[in-house]
């Protein structure tokens, strides 16, 4: 008896014949028949309110095999209590292994319709005529599909590189030679004097206007390979969370598989959505002054207060703080936070130590536990590390990106509006678990929106 049958087994002797689900409290008749008190009962109460006074006083018949039963003789059956708290939790038994029609366990697989089915469910007449596979031939035969797309992934990744290298060759070669070339000519003019200044300065203009097309274009399509690359590891990312799947799970997800169609390589960010998770700001954590506004819900979730600042222990109390309700310590995740700025105020997004100091100003970089990209309009915007690596652009995203893979120990940041990638920190482990980290600049300086909540600094 293999192991879904012997659960199925487990299943029927833990469950009452009259109710037809697990056994609650459950007795036995002089008969040897099993109910839940309570069904037995109103069973019995219902037979007599139907046939009135029966010639036996205080006995009924069995719902099962109609014998006669003393009422009162009714004995706990504490050990049939005990089997249907284990069928309860037994997880080869949970709703989503069972057929939702026949509530038998999903041992075929329909490969016309591409879903899991039951033995009823065979002999139906929607499925008679398809073709069907018993349930573990159907996941190895998805788990070959799944490592084939895989092995094409890694080969498409492998040509990737090398096409990177031959590209970043080639940009090598092609300075070295325009430095050799400069020198010669600048050496050339100087021997010349000042008759040939003119003519040398025409020239090195050519010569720049030449070396930055070539470099723009190289340059460009270095960079076209470095996002093709990090693209099709996300996919590939994708891919092994699919592959680890349970086996029932895998084959529902099978009727959108991931076809050859991959060698297109979708947008990075439209593979992060894959990871992306529902933030909201905790209004308890939020400085005193920073007003947090739900728009499905019209009201503000946090307000100033009144006469005194509060001092709670979870509350950023040094600048214009929040962190996000949820704590990741593992998996990957991803959010997105629209920002309307104004003025040059400085804002920081990325994630925290779920026990930073909240009540002294101390640098955001990760020594002090937090993994931050710094905004500032129309300047420059960079990480906050010991060294920091400014990216600068002429406007701040307004739409930003941020993805967390915490085994990895990576957080990365991207451009929504671009599909660009900015900056990633890259941890080895991290020290402990994390929260989304919201810090605005001052008053009037613009707004922050976390999914369906607004940020700003009171005035």
């Amino acid at each position: 008896m293999d192991a879904v049958e012997l659960a199925r087994k487990l299943q029927e002797e833990a469950t009452c014949s009259i109710c037809l689900d697990y056994f609650i409290d459950p007795v036995m008749t002089t008969c040897g028949h099993n109910f839940c008190r309570e069904c037995i009962q109103l069973s019995w109460e219902k037979a007599k309110g139907k046939k009135g006074r029966r010639k036996r006083k205080s006995s009924f018949s069995c719902p099962e095999c109609r014998e006669m039963s003393p009422q009162r003789n009714l004995r706990p059956n504490r050990l049939l209590t005990k089997v249907a708290e284990m069928a309860r939790q037994h997880p080869g038994l949970q709703k989503r292994d069972l057929c939702q029609v026949h509530q038998e366990p999903l041992k075929l697989f329909c490969e016309e319709d591409q879903i899991p089915i039951c033995v009823v469910c065979r002999e139906s007449r929607e499925h008679r005529t398809h073709t069907v596979l018993p349930m573990e031939e159907a996941v190895k035969e998805y788990k070959l599909k799944l490592e084939e797309d895989m092995k094409y992934l890694r080969e498409e990744m492998m040509k990737t590189e090398n096409l990177q290298a031959k590209e970043e060759q080639t940009l090598a070669e092609w300075q070295d030679k325009v430095k050799e070339r400069r020198e010669r000519i600048m050496a050339e003019f100087e021997k010349m004097g000042l008759f040939l200044m003119e003519e040398e300065r025409r020239l090195l203009q050519a010569l720049k206007k030449e070396e930055d097309k070539i470099m723009a274009g190289l340059q460009e399509s270095k960079t076209s390979l470095e996002q093709q690359s990090h693209s099709l590891e996300m996919l590939l990312l994708q891919m092994e969370d699919r592959h680890e799947r349970e086996p029932l799970r895998m084959l529902q997800d099978m009727k959108n598989p991931l076809g050859r169609t991959v060698c297109r390589v979708p947008g990075q960010i439209e593979v992060l959505k894959g990871f992306q998770e529902d933030v909201v700001p905790d209004p308890t954590s939020a400085y005193p002054y920073l007003l947090l506004y739900e728009s499905r819900q019209r009201r503000y979730l946090s307000s100033p207060p009144e006469g005194s600042i509060l001092c709670s222990k979870d509350r950023f109390m040094a600048y214009p703080c929040a962190v996000g309700q949820k704590t990741f310590s593992s998996g990957r995740h991803y959010w997105e936070v629209g920002m309307n700025l104004t003025g040059d105020a400085l804002w920081a997004l990325g994630v925290c130590r779920d026990n930073v100091s909240r009540k002294d100003r101390v640098p955001k970089s990760p020594e002090n536990g937090f993994w931050v990209v710094q905004l500032s309009k129309g300047k420059k915007y960079s990480s906050t590390m010991s060294a920091p690596i400014p990216v600068t652009l002429t406007e701040p995203p307004s739409h930003m990106g941020i993805f967390l893979d915490f085994e990895a120990g990576e957080v990365s940041f991207y451009s929504v509006n671009d599909g660009s990638h900015l900056h990633t920190y890259s941890q080895g482990a991290f020290p402990g678990p994390l929260q989304p980290f919201f810090c605005l600049g001052a008053p009037k300086s613009g707004q922050m929106v976390i999914s369906t909540v607004t940020l700003w600094v009171k005035g």
